[in-house]
């Protein structure tokens, strides 16, 4: 196959043999470009739009995570044996793009304090000169605390560092997981609610969260002494030297009650000072690194991982720089984890666009656990959420069912449709709901989802969609032309099964 390309911006150049488009734009700008894919048997032309510019991430990113499937057992051999099954399986052909590794690639920091790859990852730049030789794109992980979730160092006071390492050894994504940093963060609460307390129960909130942070610590196997060293922290991690695991669960329980009941006062006086303190604490290390990942020399998608959605992150997740910001717990590979992590999106939709995606967490498909029409109903909910889509799978395991679930290119196109609107019910009846997704195209993405345990009839009138006149039906998962319906669709849908539906006005 040979592929050759006609009117790329100056700066880009293509390789004729991988396709692959490589290089630097001076000149911010859009434009069309002309791709032509010719061998024996034939050749096919694509005009293609190249959008150049600061903003980037303009479709929600489409790859693979190390975490749902390898958790904190991860090396150099299984990241590249994650590209290679990419290129392998074909998926590379569908638009699946990032192979991202998650938390214990780290090791220790230099003496100058640059952050060194672990035994596992001997050479992280050759690392990504194989991935991009694939065609794909790479990403690594951290946190804006002392340590990661895994206990690895994390990036804290080491932000502008680390961004020039990540883009020196060539990363175009970054997970960045908000961990250890909770305990900063009660740091932070305490000298900013101390303003607004009365001075005696400011000193108290004051030594109660010191004791947090160094509880919170010691609750996920990490030391305490990575914190900075107040007075209140040392007096903490004297006091909880010798407590065992479940006197530090007792007392981190106690604690929190007691803040709890300080915060209690000033929350009913001051709700407006407090929520503007909260949201201040959480964006705050996001939008430093933000500063950090902006003063290199290379495009690196930011992704926000706290905990289920810190003070409606999505509503200043975009202001705080992120491209994608998790707005959930950590997903399980089962139905009420699915269920509740994708339905519970509703609602989001205002806040989310090209550059900026809100994020329900990576996907379970592949992993076990769900049925093949949860599976459907997972993928479809996802696109039409406008979700990064992560296979969470070792992609070594995938069935044909599952590689075909995740090469459907008209499901895909919902995902990444250009015009970026998140999609949201817009018709309940009992266990079936009926979710819409505009598309850049004129037409209407449609879902039927039945979340209850029998099958059951899903039905819509196309007046319901705000929609006049016959319409035309394609089945988007069996690629089948349904032909013109009058005034409304219906059909039976399985238990917690899905059916995706692109839905235009007939001619």
């Amino acid at each position: 196959m040979t592929i050759t390309a006609e009117g790329l911006p100056d700066g880009l150049s293509i390789d004729p043999d991988t396709g692959n488009i490589s290089g630097t734009v001076a000149q911010a700008g859009e434009s069309t470009a002309k791709f032509t894919a010719s061998n024996a048997s034939g050749k096919d032309t694509v005009a293609i739009r190249i959008v150049i510019g600061s903003t980037i991430c303009l479709t929600p990113p489409l790859g693979w995570n190390s975490w749902n499937c390898f958790h904190k057992s991860i090396d150099d051999g299984k990241i590249r044996g994650a590209a290679d099954e990419m290129a392998a399986t074909g998926l590379i052909d569908h638009g699946w793009t990032y192979i991202n590794m998650d938390d214990r690639w780290e090791g220790e920091r230099d003496a100058q304090g640059n952050v060194q790859s672990s035994e596992q990852f001997p050479d992280m730049k050759a690392l990504a000169d194989y991935v991009h030789g694939k065609g794909l794109k790479i990403g690594i992980y951290s946190s804006p605390g002392p340590t990661t979730c895994g206990g690895a160092v994390g990036s804290y006071l080491h932000e502008d560092q680390d961004a020039s390492t990540y883009a020196g050894w060539g990363m175009d994504y970054l997970k960045y997981d908000w961990c250890s940093y909770q305990a900063i963060a009660e740091m932070e609460r305490a000298e900013k609610y101390g303003a607004i307390l009365p001075p005696d129960q400011a000193q108290e909130f004051a030594t109660l969260a010191g004791e947090i942070s160094v509880l919170q610590q010691l609750q996920y196997g990490h030391d305490p002494s990575t914190l900075p060293q107040t007075d209140a922290i040392k007096k903490a991690e004297d006091e909880s030297a010798a407590f065992t695991r479940d006197q530090i669960q007792d007392r981190l329980k106690e604690v929190l009650n007691q803040a709890a009941a300080l915060e209690a006062g000033v929350k009913k006086t001051e709700p407006d000072k407090v929520k503007a303190i909260e949201i201040e604490i959480c964006s705050a290390p996001f939008a430093k690194m933000r500063a950090s990942l902006d003063k290199v020399n290379r495009d690196i998608v930011f992704s926000f991982s706290q905990y289920g959605g810190l003070f409606d992150i999505w509503q200043w997740g975009a202001e705080a720089g992120g491209n994608t910001w998790r707005t959930t717990g950590d997903i399980t590979a089962d139905w009420k984890s699915v269920e509740g992590h994708g339905f519970g999106q509703n609602g989001h939709e205002p806040y989310a666009g090209p550059g900026h995606w809100n994020d329900p967490d990576m996907l379970e498909v592949g992993n076990g656990g769900l049925t093949p029409d949860e599976t459907y109903t997972h993928m479809t909910l996802w696109c039409m959420l406008s979700a990064p889509l992560l296979i969470g799978c070792d992609m070594t395991q995938m069935s044909p069912f599952i590689v075909s679930v995740f090469s459907n290119d008209e499901v895909l196109a919902i995902d990444q449709d250009a015009l970026g609107k998140q999609g949201w019910r817009a018709k309940m009846n009992g266990q079936g709901e009926v979710w819409i997704k505009p598309l850049e195209d004129g037409s209407l993405a449609v879902a039927f989802f039945n979340r209850g345990d029998v099958a059951a009839n899903v039905a819509v009138q196309w007046s319901e969609l705000k929609l006049a006149g016959p319409q035309t039906v394609r089945d988007l998962w069996r690629q089948k032309d349904l032909g013109i319906q009058a005034s409304g669709y219906s059909l039976e849908v399985a238990p917690h099964g899905a059916e995706l539906f692109k839905i235009a006005p007939s001619q």
